[in-house]
């Protein structure tokens, strides 16, 4: 049996794949923008209007809906103020990339400055880059978890 591919499916993924390396130098990009607390740079990945999701939790202060891209760069100062920092880890065990769209899976965990109480659990992230630009970031976590740290 032979496998033939037509110029259309080869340039289909050719395109894929492009848009694969695009998004994961973006989400890289992303990732050392939070590491580094570079904020100015967050709100340059994030696009102008972002499709964000965390679940609301009224106990944790830094949870709260999101929209436009300095609010979505800000969560990570938020974050810093509310939490100490020395004490803050995230690891990502898996970055999976599909054309425009990458998760990445891991660890994070910390303590919250007002209560002294740590948090730790499992997250997933779903990013959606698109023109350069993270146009979505819906995060999964354990929110149980950190809303028992946030309680006094």
């Amino acid at each position: 049996m032979s496998v033939t591919s037509s110029p259309a499916t080869t340039s289909s993924a050719v395109t894929a794949i492009s848009a694969a390396e695009a998004t994961r130098a973006v989400v890289q990009e992303f990732l050392a923008a939070r590491l580094a607390g570079d904020t100015g740079r967050l709100v340059e990945l994030f696009a102008d209007d972002v499709d964000w999701l965390l679940a609301e939790n009224p106990a944790v202060p830094w949870i709260r809906p999101r929209s436009t891209a300095a609010e979505c760069a800000a969560q990570f100062t938020e974050l810093m103020e509310y939490t100490v920092p020395e004490d803050a880890r995230a690891s990502v065990d898996t970055l999976l990339v599909d054309g425009t769209d990458a998760v990445l899976l891991g660890h994070v965990s910390g303590t919250v400055r007002t209560t002294g109480k740590s948090f730790e659990g499992p997250f997933a992230l779903h990013l959606t880059v698109e023109d350069g630009r993270v146009t979505r970031h819906h995060l999964y976590e354990n929110s149980l978890s950190i809303a028992e740290a946030c309680t006094p």
